[in-house]
């Protein structure tokens, strides 16, 4: 198919162009032929409308929108996907693999079993050559979607190590390469695609570790993680990363991704090479967001929680914070403290494993130092943990952080959610009914004890005389009516004799 970019057409050719997508997908097909024929049409025309506005995927999602909302796609899902995806591994015209690329993404967007199932089909190499051969392109929005369709197929199925040995330093260098080249431009749309299939694939060599591949040489060799050697060796050229998954984490809420980020951050700080890749300043943002979320966390985000504290351990001892001047360390025993539940209503008692993890990092040398003796004991003290040395012993395994897992789009709770930040299901209450909340909260006032006189209760339990009716005083004085009040004569002026105190 000849390449049509940079053809301009009238809105009437335009207006025509959306007629005969619209007449495509709209017809009837009745076999395998036809649907053939109507999906090189569907193809064409939305290759011809991929440069009407250049920078722009909206022409591209509408039309895919169009053939999955039709009756072709509706009642031929299977056949229709092992076209497509077919036609991903055969294209190599620009403008049409935007448009197939376009539609996987929709159509997994919908259904995300036509992810694993490319994967089935060999994709992922496919992908690894197009996002290759295709960065140089003057026109990226290719590019883009063709990270996109990697991250998301990789983030739902395991890939294979015949797969990611496929993936080579250069493949890793260039992507690192995209961030900074952007750098200046925070909201360039190259930053978050790229980023995650960074650390989608830190994910994937991390949970490949537990499976050993074979050498050269027949033995048994693990897996090179390209992510933690290419920031190993050239770190300090690749900084803007680093700023970018702290800015990210700090913002993001669906809990995969804060997974995926929390594993890359384990890894780099618990290798020797990585450990002062960040920026001073970087870290102590990056400390400051892991406090608020270990608060903020509810008690059913467990496994979020430990993921968390396993990353604060090498972050406190590893990095640049463990040098003096010590950053925040009165408020880390206080978190600590409270994360082990002994303190704090809201908080359901400790696990064992958040026990454990807690006492791991309350051993960190310069926060046991800041102690009032600096005793090691201290700290176990004042976090109230009481442990023989085999139970705080280090277990923690890449294993363990790669284990870890969630399923894509679920989004993390706050534990001040019903404090200061509504869910989208609660409706907001009417002025009535806050009104009547209000009225009903609000206590009625005390009633004071009485120094003159008899007190109310020796006259509730005096006993009545004849032809008397016991009346008993009520337990509150009556409510203050609201609005103005009319002037009244002051009641006459009763004696009271009083005995006076005795001192």
């Amino acid at each position: 198919m000849a390449d049509v970019e940079g053809i301009p057409f009238s809105a009437e050719e335009e207006e025509q162009l959306w007629t005969e997508i619209d007449t495509c997908v709209s017809s009837p097909c009745d076999d395998h032929e036809s649907i053939d024929d109507a999906l090189r049409t569907w193809l064409e025309l939305t290759a011809r409308l991929r440069d009407r506005l250049p920078g722009s995927h909206e022409d591209s999602i509408i039309c895919a929108q169009m053939l999955i909302d039709s009756r072709i796609f509706q009642q031929n899902k299977d056949y229709v996907r092992t076209q497509l995806i077919h036609s991903l591994l055969q294209e190599d015209d620009a403008a049409s693999l935007h448009a197939i690329t376009s539609l996987l993404l929709l159509d997994g967007h919908y259904d995300e079993a036509i992810f694993p199932r490319m994967i089935e089909e060999a994709c992922f190499p496919r992908l690894v050559d197009l996002i290759a051969a295709r960065q140089g392109d003057e026109d990226p929005r290719l590019h883009r979607f063709l990270l996109q369709l990697m991250y998301e197929m990789s983030r739902v199925e395991r890939l294979r190590s015949e797969e990611l040995v496929l993936v080579d330093d250069d493949f890793i260098h260039s992507l690192f390469g995209i961030i900074e080249g952007v750098s200046d431009d925070v909201n360039d749309p190259y930053h978050y695609p790229t980023i995650r299939v960074l650390l989608v694939m830190n994910e994937q060599y991390m949970l490949a570790s537990t499976e050993p591949v074979e050498g050269p040489d027949g033995t048994q060799v693990p897996l090179t993680n390209r992510i933690v050697k290419c920031l190993s060796l050239h770190g300090p050229s690749f900084r803007t990363f680093g700023e970018n998954i702290i800015l990210l984490l700090n913002r993001e809420t669906e809990t995969s991704l804060q997974l995926l980020i929390l594993k890359l951050l384990y890894l780099l700080f618990t290798t020797k090479a990585t450990y002062e890749y960040f920026y001073t300043n970087d870290l102590r943002v990056l400390l400051d967001v892991i406090i608020r979320n270990l608060m903020d966390l509810p008690d059913e985000r467990i496994s979020l929680r430990h993921t968390y504290l396993r990353v604060l351990y090498p972050l406190l001892a590893h990095t640049q914070l463990s040098h003096p001047p010590h950053y925040k360390q009165d408020e880390i025993l206080k978190v600590l403290k409270i994360l082990r539940g002994s303190l704090n209503a809201h908080f359901a008692p400790a696990d064992d494993t958040t026990v454990r993890l807690v006492d791991r990092v309350a051993k960190v040398k310069w926060l046991e130092a800041g102690n009032m003796d600096g005793a090691s004991e201290v700290a176990r003290k004042f976090l109230g943990i009481s442990l023989s040395p085999t139970q705080y012993a280090s277990s923690i395994s890449v294993g363990d952080v790669a284990g870890v897992m969630e399923k894509p789009g679920v989004q993390t709770p706050s534990r001040n959610a019903g404090i200061g930040i509504r869910d989208e299901d609660t409706s907001s209450p009417t002025r009535d009914e806050m009104s009547k909340t209000v009225k009903t909260k609000k206590p009625l006032p005390v009633v004071p004890k009485h120094r003159h006189g008899i007190p109310f209760k020796d006259l509730a339990n005096k006993p009545a005389t004849n032809g008397e009716v016991k009346k008993v005083p009520p337990k509150a004085p009556p409510p203050r009516r609201r609005g103005k009040m009319k002037a009244a004569e002051p009641p006459p002026i009763e004696t009271i004799t009083e005995t006076p105190p005795e001192h």
